[in-house]
Parts: C-alpha cells; sequence; structure tokens
C-alpha cells in the first residue's frame, strides 16, 4: 500500500474517530455533570369554560366564539401534557427543573394541567398569581419540587406612567435553590405588537426587567438568573438589545451583564413562531454573567434550543409549516399552541 493510500485510511479513521467523540461527548459529559433543564412555553390561551366577571374571556364559552367545550378543554390539556412530557428528556429524565409558562387564565388551569397525562406523574407544583390582564392571561411557573425548592416569589406590576389605564401581564419573579445554589427565574410576557407605535410599551416593560436583575445583582453581584419568557420582541429589538442590554456574545459580557443565549438562534434563522409567513424569536432566554464561563463546580450554561419537533408543526391548510395552534380563526385544530418551547441546558459537576 502507497503512502498516499495510508494517509488517506488514516484521515478517514481520524475523521470518523472525531465525529463519534462529537456525537458521544454530550453522553459522556452526564456522567461527570449534572444537567438541569430551564424553558418557557406559551401555553395559547390555556382558558377553562367558564365567563369570568370582570375580565373578557366570553369567547371560550361552550357559547363563545370558540365554542370552548369541556371537551376541547381537555383535549387542549393533553396536548400540552404531552408536549411538556417530552421536553428535554434527552439530557434530563426528569424533564425541565423549573418551566415557565404563559396565557394562562388563572391557578385552575393549571392545577388541571399538572394532573393531566405524563406530567402528572412529575408531581409539578405551581407559582401564580393573578394579573390585570384585560384577557384575563397571566405568566406562571411549574417547578418540579425534586429538583428546585422554591424560597420566594413575588410580581412586579406594568405601571405605564403616561397611561394609568394600560392593563398587561406582571413580571413574575421566582427565586430557589436549583443544584444546592441561589437560582433566579423572571418570567415575562411583555405587550403585544400592534404596529409600529407597540414598541415603546415593550421598552417600558425591558425597564422594569432590568430594574429587578439590577436589584438582585446589588445583593450578589454573581446572582444565577434566567429571564425567559415571550417578549413580543426579538433578541435584535431595542428592548432586548438596548434596554435590557442583553448582548450576542458571551466574550461581550462583563460583571452586571446579561447574554441572551437565543440570539445565536434567531442569528439562524430559527424562530419560535410564525406570523403572515415570518418567523420571529420571541420565546427568549436570556442569562446573567454568573451562569456563563468554564468553571463547572457551579452552575453554568450549556446550551439552548428551541423545541421544534416535528409533531409539533402544522403539516396542511393555511398555517403549514407553522407550530401546530389550537385554532385557525375560530376552527378547532386540536393542535399544541402558536407557539414552540425554548430550553436553556445548565450543568454542573458531580460531587
Amino acid at each position: 500500500m502507497g503512502l498516499l493510500s495510508r494517509n488517506t485510511n488514516f484521515m478517514k479513521k481520524y475523521l470518523y474517530c472525531i465525529g463519534l467523540l462529537f456525537i458521544t461527548l454530550p453522553l459522556f459529559a452526564q456522567h461527570k455533570l449534572g444537567v438541569y433543564a430551564v424553558g418557557f412555553y406559551n401555553l395559547e390561551n390555556l382558558f377553562d369554560t367558564k365567563d369570568d366577571e370582570g375580565i373578557a374571556d366570553e369567547d371560550f364559552t361552550p357559547t363563545g366564539a370558540y365554542n370552548w367545550t369541556p371537551e376541547k378543554y381537555r383535549q387542549k390539556l393533553a396536548k400540552l401534557s404531552l408536549v411538556i412530557s417530552r421536553l428535554a428528556r434527552e439530557y434530563c429524565p426528569g424533564g425541565p427543573a423549573v418551566l415557565g409558562v404563559g396565557e394562562v387564565e388563572n391557578r385552575g388551569v393549571l392545577e388541571d394541567l399538572v394532573k393531566t397525562g405524563e406530567i402528572a406523574k412529575i408531581g409539578y407544583e405551581i407559582v401564580h398569581y393573578d394579573s390585570p390582564d384585560r384577557r384575563g392571561i397571566d405568566v406562571a411557573l411549574l417547578y418540579n419540587p425534586k429538583l428546585f425548592r422554591l424560597t420566594s416569589s413575588r410580581v412586579y406590576p406594568y405601571r405605564l406612567p403616561t397611561d394609568s389605564t394600560f392593563k398587561t401581564r406582571d413580571q413574575l419573579l421566582v427565586s430557589g435553590i436549583l443544584a444546592g445554589e441561589a437560582f433566579h427565574v423572571i418570567v415575562n410576557h411583555w405587550p403585544s405588537r400592534w404596529g409600529d407605535k407597540s414598541s415603546p410599551l415593550r421598552e417600558y416593560a425591558a425597564t422594569i426587567t432590568r430594574h429587578i436583575v439590577d436589584s438582585l445583582y446589588r445583593i450578589d453581584p454573581n446572582a444565577k438568573i434566567v429571564i425567559m419568557g415571550d417578549f413580543n420582541d426579538d433578541p435584535d429589538d431595542k428592548s432586548c438589545r438596548e434596554v435590557l442590554n442583553a448582548r450576542k456574545k458571551q466574550s461581550q459580557v462583563e460583571a452586571g451583564g446579561l447574554y441572551n443565549a437565543t440570539w445565536a438562534l434567531w442569528d439562524k434563522g430559527i424562530g419560535s413562531l410564525c406570523y403572515q409567513d415570518q418567523w420571529n424569536l420571541f420565546d427568549q432566554q436570556i442569562l446573567s454573567y454568573g451562569l456563563l464561563g468554564k468553571d463547572y463546580s457551579t452552575l453554568k450554561f450549556w446550551k439552548v434550543e428551541i423545541f421544534n419537533r416535528d409533531f409539533l408543526i402544522q403539516k396542511e391548510g393555511k398555517y403549514k409549516g407553522y407550530p401546530f395552534r389550537t385554532f385557525s380563526g375560530s376552527t378547532f385544530q386540536n393542535g399544541y399552541s402558536d407557539h414552540f418551547p425554548s430550553l436553556v441546558y445548565l450543568v454542573k459537576e458531580i460531587q
């Protein structure tokens, strides 16, 4: 055999081994590192079937525009439970340690959800506060008490200085212990888009989030914080890029700063929802400085993903290729949500 042939065979074997290493590295890492998933999922109008006074929920009643019957409600719960039961299982057999959720009507729908299907086995507990949103939709947090120990929670209301009548979702701060360390989650659902005039509303929401972050940093400059939610803006929009000052690259983040883990996905054309054939990445994951770096003796960021599995994608009709939603107009599709979930994975050396 000639020298060229021997070198060619060597390179083939070398490249095969390198490729095998990259495939198995995450699995190998799990023997040395504990992996913890933190996620967010906009549940797309998880309403019960009752008409509650003071809330614009009439459409989600049996006689309303969506003909929202108990059977449809049960099907919706089953669909959402299926998705949540599959989140993060590739790396975390117990699923997400904490899961922020949006577009939920009240605590009751969450109590129904955590008792449904496969996730009933997890035993998720709930952090929820009613917000003044006109539609009655709130943010909340589900957490696995085997992985996350709750220590405190509170909400920060959205009070627009220029318009005291404007009502929207509160921001939820949940603090606890994850992997033996103090850990904070801020769950958001910023004001919706309605033309060019709505961006200042989200920029004001970003000032509230930034205030929460700075308050935590004053207590602990190395605070471990994940900011998650439906921002109704993309990573490069002013609210996230300038007001929050969530940076695109880890190398750009200094003490007291923030890293937008989902920005790299956005640059690759990956979105979490689609509107008028345009993808957006509203369901973001933003991390504090304390979660960055390679010292895995303490909890650190590993990777991020948009959970856009094939079963969550509409296969036909007007919304073909979009997230498989519950309704097309007022027609029941028996889908999941018009958003994909987002996830970050954190790791820590096993002692």
